[in-house]
């Protein structure tokens, strides 16, 4: 067996982790950002909420359903923004679209850690919408209070 498909092997193991045990599933008590967003060709919804304090995201949780791509996107993304500054998660969230273009990025930048599971979903641009949805879902929000 090649390194390849043991490195596939071990990235579909992530991605099932993530959607089988999601981290920061749920809702966030009190005020937050909220924003639902979903997918109509596939049918993944998501409903992202933010808790930001001092331009710092204090906390992230997500509700939804969708496939495992989608789930298992919103569990990473939820994980990495958690303690970033707005700016860090935004240029986080470009990072991986660029990704999922199959474009290149500075590991020394920021440390992916399960994100780097999902680059194979380039290969299927069918599924980007689906990784990408919790992403865009940060983004809106985020950007929505930035003009607040």
């Amino acid at each position: 067996m090649s390194s390849g498909n043991n490195l596939d092997s071990l990235y579909r193991q992530v991605i099932m982790d993530h959607y089988k045990n999601p981290r920061n599933r749920g809702e966030i008590e009190g005020d937050s950002l909220t924003v639902n967003m979903n997918n109509p060709t596939c049918g993944d919804r998501i409903q992202l909420q933010m808790k930001v304090e001092d331009g710092k995201i204090a906390d992230a949780k997500f509700v939804g359903e969708g496939c495992s791509i989608s789930l298992s996107s919103a569990s990473m993304m939820t994980q990495a923004v958690k303690g970033k500054t707005v700016e860090e998660a935004l240029t986080l969230s470009d990072i991986f679209s660029n990704i999922m273009q199959g474009k290149d990025y500075d590991e020394d930048q920021f440390d992916l850690g399960d994100i780097e599971a999902l680059q194979g979903v380039c290969k299927f641009p069918a599924r980007i919408k689906c990784a990408t949805l919790a992403w865009k879902a940060m983004e809106k929000g985020l950007n929505t209070e930035e003009e607040e």
